[in-house]
């Protein structure tokens, strides 16, 4: 789960060009404005991330007409994801300790932009347990699994900005999801008619394994279409075994959509070693987009062979500082 609010320490302090009343500040792997004076290097402070919505409180006014939702911002030039806030916002007794998730005792909540009613479609039921979800975490938040995995070999691919689609064979049932929920098949829903477009149901019935597929749908409708499309479409970033509980890698998933002729999610590179920078992989995820001239979302970062450890799926994102600035409204 997202810690939108939580406490954590100011890492470094560094002054902003030309700005006298400001400083930029970094908290985990994040880089933000504070004012000058407000914190020292070393300090806990309440670090709430990027995409919260604040409760409207005195404290929290300033955010009204931005509807109490922390966006990326620019000061001086500087860009600023996220805001931080003294301890003393905390309710009284609460255990102060570098870490802790604050989110619900703030009653802090995640933004969700609204989904249009050709996506959202009618509920069959909840998304199936046997399917991890899509979330991937970000890459300002994974320093530990950086350093761990430094210098080993990764792929990344771009990050397009749409809407999640889950197609699943189990069992000789197939099924069609939105990120939450699994969809009643209408004519309208535009998942169900991706998934009859491209024959899925009938391709994995020829694989004779249950399998389940996720991709990003794009196009009219959906997020602006950015991509500039006629109708939607589908790119695909997962493909996870049912029966032996796991992702595919890299080999076979190229192997796997090229036999079930999808189109996959824009390869960038196949031979990464990954680096421990978070300023870099940034850097790294800045850029325009493959299907467009326009800034491509960000970027996802994937060891080629699956690796799953205590911490689970290593797999996370890194968003393009320019793509928010512009797009996130």
């Amino acid at each position: 789960m997202r810690k939108l609010a939580s406490i954590q320490k100011i890492s470094k302090l560094e002054p902003i060009e030309g700005a006298n009343s400001i400083v930029k500040a970094t908290v985990l792997g994040w880089q933000l404005v504070v004012k000058k004076g407000e914190f020292n290097e070393g300090d806990l402070c309440v670090y709430c991330e990027i995409d919260s919505i604040l409760p409207e409180r005195p404290e929290f006014e300033f955010l009204k007409p931005r509807k109490m939702r922390i966006r990326t911002i620019k000061l001086r030039g500087q860009i600023s994801q996220g805001i931080c806030f003294p301890l003393s916002i905390l309710p009284e007794g609460t255990e102060i300790e570098e870490g802790k998730d604050v989110t619900e005792i703030l009653g802090i909540t995640k933004y969700e932009p609204p989904i249009p009613a050709n996506l959202e479609g009618v509920a069959k039921g909840r998304f199936p347990s046997f399917i991890p979800k899509t979330d991937e975490p970000r890459v300002q938040i994974m320093q530990d699994v950086l350093d761990k995995y430094k210098g080993e070999t990764f792929f990344y691919t771009e990050k397009l900005d749409g809407s999640s689609a889950t197609f699943y064979y189990n069992d000789g049932e197939f099924g069609v999801c939105s990120r939450n929920l699994e969809l009643l098949e209408t004519e309208e829903n535009t998942q169900w008619k991706l998934a009859r477009k491209y024959k899925v149901e009938e391709k994995f019935k020829g694989l004779n394994k249950n399998m389940a597929i996720q991709g990003e749908v794009i196009g009219e409708n959906v997020q602006s279409n950015k991509y500039n499309l006629r109708g939607q479409d589908i790119y695909f970033f997962n493909a996870y075994d049912i029966d032996e509980h796991r992702f595919l890698n890299l080999d076979e998933f190229e192997e796997f959509f090229k036999k079930m002729e999808l189109k996959t999610v824009p390869l960038l590179e196949k031979n990464y070693k990954l680096s421990n920078n978070i300023e870099e992989l940034v850097e790294l995820a800045t850029g325009k987009s493959v299907l467009n001239n326009i800034q491509r979302e960000g970027i996802v970062l994937r060891p080629v062979k699956e690796i799953v450890d205590n911490t689970g799926r290593i797999s996370f994102k890194a968003i393009n500082p320019k793509f928010l600035l512009k797009y996130d409204d």
